[in-house]
Parts: C-alpha cells; sequence; structure tokens
C-alpha cells in the first residue's frame, strides 16, 4: 500500500481536504520520478505551502496546525522540503512578503521562493550593528522613483546563491534609530552589489559581507512605509528565530538522530555514555514537541515569544550534541574529514560530519540574535522583568556615538 492509498485517522472536514489535495500531489507527480522545482510549484499551486497563508499564495487560508499533517504525508512518499534549498527565504522571507508585501510583491516572489528556483537571503547585521540591529548605518536616499543605497552588511548567509535580500537601510537620520528606517527587497545581481565571502572555522564560506555601492532599488520594491522599516523588520527577526530553531524533525531524527547512528557504530556499552546521550535524546524529544505545540498556534505574522525559546533551547542543546558526537569518535573526533575545502556551500545549517557540525554550531548562539538577546526578549515580554537601560532610545540616530 502506497502513502496515497493510506487513509488516515481524519477528524475534520478541514484535515479531510488537506489530506484529499496531498493525495491529488503524489499521484500527479510522483516525487521519485519528477524534479524538485516543478514538485514543489504544483504545491505552491495546491496551496499546500503554507497552509495558513491566503489562497492564491502558496496557502488555503486554514490552521497551521494542518501543515503537520501535510509535510508528514508528503514526507513519507519522499517529497522534497523547501527549507533546505532556500531556508532564509522559505523561513524569513515569505512571512514578510506575505504580511507587509502588495499583491503584486506576493505574485511575484512567493512562488519562486518556495521552490527555490530563487534564493533569498537576510542584509541586517553590520560590523557596527550587530546584537542592535536598530543603529545601522547604511544609507537610502530617495532620488525620485528609486532609492540609491550605499553601505555594508556582514554575516549574510548564502548571499553569494541569492537573486533576492531582505534589506533595511538607514532614510532618515535624523529620527531615532528605531524609527528612521525602511525595509526593501534588493536585487542582488543588481549594478553596485558586490559578495565578498567570510570562510568560517569549518573552512566554508555559508556567510558573505555584501557591499553597496549606489545601487539603485525602484520605490516598488519597498516593504511596508517609508521610515517604518524596523516594525517590518520584527516580522523577519521573529520568524528567524522560528526557522533557525523552530524546526521540527520526525521523532529521533535531525542531529540527535546523526549522533545516536555514531553511538551505535562506535559501540559504547558504558552506562555513563548512554546515560549521558538519553539525557540528550529527551531534551531534543522535548524542544521537538514544544515546536510542534508552537506551530500549531502561528498565524500569518509575527511569531510569539516562541520563537526566542526555541532558539535558546536549540543553541544550547545542539552544543551538548556535537561535544557528544567528537567524543564517541575518540581519536578520529581530532580530524577532519573534508581537510578544510575553503568551499563556496550550497546550503546552511546542514550535518556534513561530527567534526563539521560540533564546529559550525558554535555559530548557533550567536546567529538570529545571540543567547543573551533571547534571554533578554524572555525576561521582558514573558517574565515582565524591567528592561535593560537604553539612554540612545530617544536621541536622533545622527547623535547617537558609533564605533
Amino acid at each position: 500500500m502506497t502513502v496515497t492509498d493510506a487513509t488516515p485517522d481524519v477528524r475534520s472536514p478541514e484535515e479531510a481536504q488537506v489530506y484529499d489535495l496531498c493525495r491529488r500531489l503524489l499521484d500527479e507527480l510522483p516525487p521519485k520520478t519528477t524534479d524538485a522545482a516543478t514538485f514543489l510549484g504544483r504545491q505552491f499551486d495546491l496551496g499546500l505551502a503554507w497552509v495558513h497563508f491566503p489562497v492564491g499564495h502558496g496557502g488555503l487560508g486554514l490552521s497551521p496546525k494542518l501543515q503537520k499533517l501535510i509535510n508528514e504525508t508528503l514526507a513519507e512518499a519522499g517529497a522534497p522540503h523547501p527549507y533546505g534549498r532556500n531556508p532564509i527565504g522559505y523561513g524569513m522571507g515569505a512571512p514578510t512578503v506575505v504580511t507587509h508585501g502588495s499583491d503584486a510583491q506576493k505574485e511575484r516572489y512567493l512562488r519562486p521562493l518556495f521552490t527555490g528556483e530563487e534564493v533569498w537571503c537576510q542584509l541586517f547585521s553590520e560590523p557596527g550593528a550587530g546584537s542592535d540591529v536598530a543603529s545601522l548605518a547604511t544609507r537610502a536616499v530617495r532620488d525620485g522613483e528609486e532609492w540609491i543605497v550605499n553601505g555594508q552588511k556582514v554575516w549574510t548567509t548564502l548571499a553569494h546563491l541569492s537573486r533576492w535580500g531582505m534589506l533595511v537601510a538607514r532614510t532618515d537620520p535624523d529620527q531615532p534609530k528605531h524609527r528612521g528606517m525602511t525595509y526593501f527587497v534588493v536585487d542582488m545581481h543588481a549594478p553596485g552589489v558586490e559578495v565578498r565571502p567570510l570562510f568560517q572555522i569549518t573552512g566554508e564560506a555559508e556567510f558573505n559581507e555584501v557591499y553597496f555601492t549606489d545601487v539603485r532599488i525602484p520605490d516598488s520594491e519597498r516593504l511596508g512605509d517609508v521610515g517604518e522599516g524596523w516594525g517590518v523588520s520584527l516580522t523577519t527577526l521573529m520568524n528567524e528565530r522560528v526557522s533557525i530553531g523552530g524546526q521540527v524533525a520526525p521523532r529521533g531524527g535531525g542531529f540527535i538522530g546523526e549522533v545516536v547512528k555514531i553511538w551505535k557504530a562506535k559501540g559504547h556499552p558504558d552506562p555513563v555514555t548512554r546515560d549521558r546521550l538519553l539525557q540528550l535524546w529527551i531534551r531534543a524529544e522535548v524542544l521537538r514537541l514544544t515546536n510542534i505545540r508552537a506551530s500549531q498556534m502561528r498565524s500569518v505574522g509575527n511569531p510569539g515569544p516562541e520563537g526566542s525559546i526555541a532558539k535558546c533551547a536549540m543553541a544550547e542543546l545542539n552544543k551538548h550534541l556535537g561535544e557528544l558526537a567528537v567524543d564517541l569518535l575518540g581519536p578520529e573526533g581530532m580530524l577532519f574529514p573534508s581537510g578544510y575545502p575553503m568551499d563556496r556551500p550550497k546550503h546552511a545549517m546542514m550535518w556534513g560530519s561530527a567534526q563539521q557540525a560540533f564546529l559550525r554550531m558554535r555559530a548557533n548562539s550567536i546567529e538570529g540574535g545571540t543567547t543573551e538577546i533571547m534571554k533578554n526578549i524572555l525576561g521582558e515580554r514573558v517574565l515582565g522583568l524591567p528592561g535593560d537601560v537604553r539612554n540612545d532610545k530617544e536621541l536622533p540616530w545622527i547623535q547617537v556615538p558609533r564605533s
């Protein structure tokens, strides 16, 4: 019996609707004989990309709870998933476009984003604006129906593969730092855009620095109103934390599954090692279940504090998983199998080897907002604790001292 023949425990008309659409998709385009872009394009057209998105934009306007049924049904049949092809676009770009974009922007961007035919990157951080993104200095000056952008961004994941970038730039330096920014979609192939690799400790350069020199962006590619870039960027940032820390792997899958494979292959019978592994397996399962609950409550727009919770928990868990994996390898753990290739990978945050993962996971507590920032968010917005002292909050950006 194939997946398309199976009958699930359908409990509502909506579940029956999405399951029937999944069967239709799998019958029309068997994943084993269909290229990924074609399959994902049809999935988008049937409203199975983000089921809670509006009809016509990759969704059906239904509860996000149903996405789990869709993902599991398609994964069981061997269907491709868009996250690995375009993680920044899928997890961060799409929610921002569907929340703040015009109908024309949604029509233009969402489908090729989902299929992975157009990769996206995020252009927020700068050399002088990391955790404090709102202090960014990249300028955008209006020139008729265009904006001229000059500045530098850094730590831009997959910029070397990207067609589009989510850019926040300073458009009014006389306003306080949170109020003088505007959000744009920038063509990464436009004249004046220069992408340079930043090689990491793994020998890969999935990160980049990006320079803008008199880059022209049509005003039609602006997301949100002029000067309202911070509000739009919050949609991206909150979804970024969910994208990094909120992915739902199958039970026992993901990074914990890779560590279990090493444990079985190396044959560590001692109870201390087994206990250490089981404790991490439990933590991984708790995080997985928490992420399932969070995804079922999510609506279009800004996720709640569950994104920061997942991001904190994932960063700490992955660090310990990487350490255990290397320990299980013994002396072999000191060798780097790839030999530091110094290449430009096509994916981000993927498990290459235990040694590579051990090194790459160091970034989890920094990227997408540091663990310290996540704890501040949870302390202030969930626990109601007083916020940090911010002496520059109401000062015009131009008067704020910068290094």
